[in-house]
């Protein structure tokens, strides 16, 4: 897929007054009936959402019908809190495979098992700090220590769909955009898709 790895993933602490909590895949206790004051909803998962409501549904537009979806229950999940006010803000997902086909088609035989991260929002007052970044390295660092644990034949391939408007911010965060997948609408925004891939062999830090 890609001729060379990028530098090992590197889990990194965050900014000091930030902590990152982390959320294995809550199954059924998540539902299309999501519900944030439901005592089955694990506290994670709803701070996760508040983020992703207010990010993507309510600064871009996007729907909220749309937001939960078929993914959420096997995912793992990611947040940022402020340790000063104990506020969520920012989130992340990272979804095991497998995994429907590329939005445009796209097919390749020789195509390795990969990991789709998803759902990276960091509210607007906390941007500028480096989080995005930090909850980047914790998603994928933990992936590279856990490749049993994500199963489905996974080897350190890892996929994003970004929008076209942050496709630099990837780029600084190690992925490469695959031309191949071309470009498509998603909520009315476009995006590509851009991959990284780990080196597993590398020594686990962090």
């Amino acid at each position: 897929m890609l001729s060379e790895s990028s530098p090992p993933a590197q889990s990194q602490p965050p900014p000091s007054g930030y902590m990152i909590k982390i959320l294995p895949p809550p199954g059924p206790s998540v539902s299309s009936l999501y519900d944030s004051c439901s005592p089955a909803t694990p506290q994670i998962f709803s701070d996760a959402m508040t983020i992703r409501l207010q990010v993507f549904c309510t600064e871009q537009g996007c729907s909220a019908a749309n937001e939960l979806d078929e993914d959420d229950q096997r995912s793992w999940h990611w947040v940022t809190y402020d340790t000063s006010s104990d506020k969520p803000i920012a989130c992340t997902r990272l979804v095991p495979p497998p995994h429907a086909p590329h939005p445009n088609g796209c097919e390749n035989p020789e195509e390795k098992p990969y990991v789709k991260l998803t759902r990276l929002a960091v509210f607007p007052e906390a941007r500028g700090k480096g989080l995005a970044k930090v909850l980047c390295e914790e998603a994928v660092g933990w992936a590279a220590r856990n490749k049993e644990g994500i199963g489905g034949g996974w080897d350190g391939l890892v996929l994003v769909h970004a929008q076209v408007g942050v496709e630099k911010m990837w780029a600084r965060l190690g992925f490469k955009t695959d031309e191949r997948l071309g470009r498509w609408d998603e909520e009315g925004i476009e995006h590509l898709g851009m991959w990284r891939e780990l080196d597993l062999t590398a020594p686990k830090i962090g």
